[in-house]
C-alpha cells in the first residue's frame, strides 16, 4: 500500500517546488486541499481518511476528525500553534506531532513591528485621506524611545526585541518561564505580572499560545489598565483578545490603536471592527513571506519523511 500525505495550507510550495519534490521523491502521494481555503471539519474528515501523514495549517484536527483517520501516523504543523490539534488524543493514538518552529520567526517579528508602526503613526487613515484629496496633517505617537511590553518572550518575542533595540525602545516582558540569560544580555526587564506590564508599556505585543489560561487574557479590565496613548499588537492567536471589548476601547479612545492579525473567527464576527480607523487588520498573514513559506514547507516535508522512515516496517521509497 502506498503512503499518502494530505497537505492543507494553500501557500505550501507556492513559490518553490522543493517541498513537493521532497515528498514525491520520498515515494509519497500528495493529496491537496481541494477547496482553496481553510477546510471545515466535515471537509477535513472527508479528506483525511486515507492519509498516513498530514501537513496542516489552521484546519481542524480535533478528536472527531482524528478518529476518522485510522492510518494517520504524523501531523506536521505548518507553523507553531497547535491549538487546532487535539494533542492529547494524538498522543493516545501514537500520532507524532511536529511544528516548524523557527521557520517564520523573523517574518512574524517583522509584521508585528509593521503593525506597531502603522497603528502608532495612523498610516492607513492618513493614506486613505490623501487618496481622497485631504492633505490635513494628523498627529500621531512616537515609537522611538518608548516602552515595549512583550507578553511571551519565546523565539518571536526575542526577534521583536532585536528590532525594538534599533528604535531605542525600553523592553518589558512577562513570561511564565523566564530566560534570565537572554534578558540580561538584551537589556530586557521582566514585569512581575501582566497587569504591571499593561500599566507601564506604551506598546503591548502578544506572543503566547492560545490555551484555556490565555483565552481572552486581554479584556475590558486589561484594556482600561493601558495608557490612552498605548497600542496593542496581536500576531499570535485569535482568542487572546476579547474582540468586543477591544472594539469598545478603540471607539472610546481608551487606547490609541491596535494592530490585529488574528481573530477568533476569520473574518471577524463583529463587522464594526472593520470600520475602525484606529485598528490595522491583517488576514492571519504575519508568517506569509516568500522566504518563510519556503522554509515552513521544506521543514514540514522533511519532518513527515523523517518520521515515516523511522517507523518499523515503513518504507517511503
Amino acid at each position: 500500500m502506498g503512503l499518502n500525505v494530505l497537505v492543507t495550507p494553500r501557500s505550501f510550495a507556492a513559490h518553490s517546488s522543493e517541498p513537493l519534490d521532497l515528498l514525491s521523491d520520498g515515494g509519497l502521494t500528495v493529496l491537496r486541499n481541494p477547496h482553496g481555503r481553510i477546510m471545515a471539519k466535515e471537509e477535513m474528515i472527508a479528506q483525511i481518511a486515507e492519509a498516513d501523514a498530514v501537513i496542516v495549517g489552521v484546519d481542524p484536527l480535533d478528536r472527531e476528525v482524528l478518529e476518522k483517520a485510522p492510518r494517520l501516523k504524523v501531523i506536521a504543523k505548518y507553523g507553531v500553534g497547535t491549538d487546532n490539534i487535539d494533542m492529547r488524543f494524538a498522543q493516545e493514538r501514537g500520532i507524532k506531532v511536529t511544528t516548524t518552529a523557527g521557520a517564520n520567526t523573523e517574518a512574524v517579528a517583522d509584521y508585528a513591528f509593521a503593525l506597531m508602526l502603522a497603528a502608532a503613526r495612523r498610516v492607513l487613515p492618513i493614506d486613505k485621506a490623501c487618496r481622497e484629496g485631504d492633505w490635513t496633517k494628523r498627529t500621531a505617537v512616537d515609537v522611538n524611545g518608548r516602552t515595549l511590553g512583550l507578553i511571551g518572550l519565546g523565539q518571536i518575542g526575542k526577534a521583536v526585541v532585536r528590532r525594538a533595540k534599533g528604535f531605542g525602545m525600553q523592553v518589558l516582558a512577562y513570561d511564565a518561564v523566564r530566560d534570565e540569560a537572554f534578558a540580561s544580555a538584551a537589556g530586557v526587564r521582566y514585569a512581575e505580572s501582566v497587569h504591571d506590564l499593561l500599566r507601564e508599556a506604551d506598546f503591548v505585543s502578544l506572543h503566547v499560545p492560545l490555551t484555556d489560561e490565555t483565552r481572552h487574557m486581554i479584556g475590558e479590565r486589561e484594556l482600561r489598565l493601558m495608557k490612552p496613548t498605548a497600542v496593542l499588537i496581536n500576531t499570535a492567536r485569535g482568542g487572546l483578545v476579547e474582540e468586543d471589548a477591544l472594539c469598545e476601547a478603540l471607539k472610546n479612545g481608551i487606547i490609541w490603536g491596535a494592530g490585529i492579525d488574528v481573530f477568533e473567527k476569520e473574518p471577524p464576527d463583529n463587522p464594526e471592527l472593520l470600520s475602525l480607523d484606529r485598528l490595522v487588520i491583517g488576514s492571519h498573514c504575519a508568517a506569509s513571506t516568500v522566504q518563510a513559506v519556503d522554509k515552513m514547507g521544506v521543514m514540514a516535508s522533511r519532518q513527515v519523511l523523517n518520521h515515516l522512515q523511522q517507523l518499523n516496517g515503513v518504507e517511503t521509497e
